[in-house]
């Protein structure tokens, strides 16, 4: 019974860099169900309830990027606590600066692991050098667990990073802006910062947004019900059969060995990709939207059809729709927008 019991243990919880954990997996939908299941025995109890998604977010975060759950961790303790001391402050510069420091740590530690390579390859050409990358986090982990395990001369992307990042940064400004009151609870916070339906792939959830839903009890009608049901269909039908089958049997064929095939296959694997782009993110973020309303939660949006936009402009406004409004909120019109615009915004821009 043991042999079998074992490396059932295993799979399970441990990390397995080649199966992680996605929605298109049947594995992801076992999980699901039994989150589902919990969550209607302790869905009227509302601290609970934050306490048990945010838990269940973390193993979905580690069953996704391993050791870089401390990473997601390190989000959510930095910003609550900052949260906390912007609240506490009475003097205007001091939350400014409180503020400031925890905008400058979220990015400082998303282009550490986003941009590391691209900046070593730009001192390496300037100054003829031969600089490396160092991985700051996996030698911290190899010093506290006294072994070798990760490797310290590769940085990995984690999964997501810059989907929290962001929300992190909303929180902390909103905070500072007074627009939403602090988090009182680190496990609320953190449900809100890794809610796992969102965090791999958006859509990216604003603090106003959201952390009013924590604190409302849980609600699923009919139709709710079948209005999830239908994003989750939806986008599975996008990855599966539109995204997947188009990259499989078409685009990866044409792309391997384009000279094998004609101008306007080649032309329209062009177009077949840009289709594909398209289903496979709004598929994710589609059955995030159902998933999440299936548990009582309502995420933005994030797709309206942009390949029927008339101009550019209008196709940004339908691509990525909180990204786009993320950026307008706490990057374009605090810059100046298109009306108090100076020299300061051209050079930020």
């Amino acid at each position: 019974m043991l042999d079998y019991i074992v490396p059932f243990l295993t799979r399970t919880f441990a990390f397995d860099p080649h199966s992680p954990l996605l929605f298109t997996q049947f594995y992801f939908w076992g999980f699901f169900a039994v989150v589902f299941a919990v969550l209607t025995l302790v869905h009227n109890r509302i601290l609970m309830r934050n306490a048990f998604l945010f838990a269940t977010s973390l193993f979905f975060y580690y069953k996704t990027s391993g050791s870089y759950v401390c990473i997601l961790i390190f989000c959510v303790v930095a910003n609550f606590f900052i949260g906390k001391f912007i609240e506490k402050a009475s003097k205007e510069w001091v939350r400014k600066l409180w503020m400031i420091l925890a905008v400058a740590i979220d990015l400082l530690v998303l282009s550490y692991f986003k941009y590391a390579y691209f900046f070593t390859d730009i001192v390496n050409n300037i100054f003829h050098v031969d600089c490396r990358v160092f991985d700051v986090f996996s030698w911290v982990g190899n010093m506290l667990t006294g072994t070798e395990r990760f490797d310290v001369d590769r940085i990995v992307l984690p999964v997501g990073i810059s989907f929290f990042t962001f929300q992190v940064i909303s929180y902390t400004v909103d905070v500072y802006r007074r627009q939403v009151e602090p988090v009182k609870n680190i496990l609320d916070f953190g449900f809100y910062v890794s809610f796992f339906p969102q965090l791999v792939a958006g859509p990216i959830v604003r603090a106003s947004e959201f952390i009013p839903q924590l604190y409302k009890p849980y609600f699923l009608g009919r139709r709710q019900f079948g209005v999830a049901v239908f994003w989750i269909l939806n986008g599975l039908a996008k990855k599966i059969i539109l995204s997947d089958y188009l990259a499989v049997n078409f685009i990866d064929r044409v792309f391997d060995n384009p000279l094998l095939f004609s101008g306007f296959e080649n032309l329209s694997a062009l177009f077949c990709y840009s289709l594909q782009v398209y289903a496979d993110f709004s598929g994710y973020t589609d059955i995030a939207i159902g998933v999440a309303m299936l548990m009582g939660f309502y995420l933005p949006k994030n797709f309206n059809s942009p390949y029927k936009a008339h101009n550019a402009g209008n196709f940004w406004k339908r691509w990525h729709i909180s990204l786009s409004r993320w950026l307008q909120t706490y990057l374009y019109i605090p810059l100046g927008g298109n009306r108090n615009i100076k020299f300061g915004t051209w050079f930020w821009i």
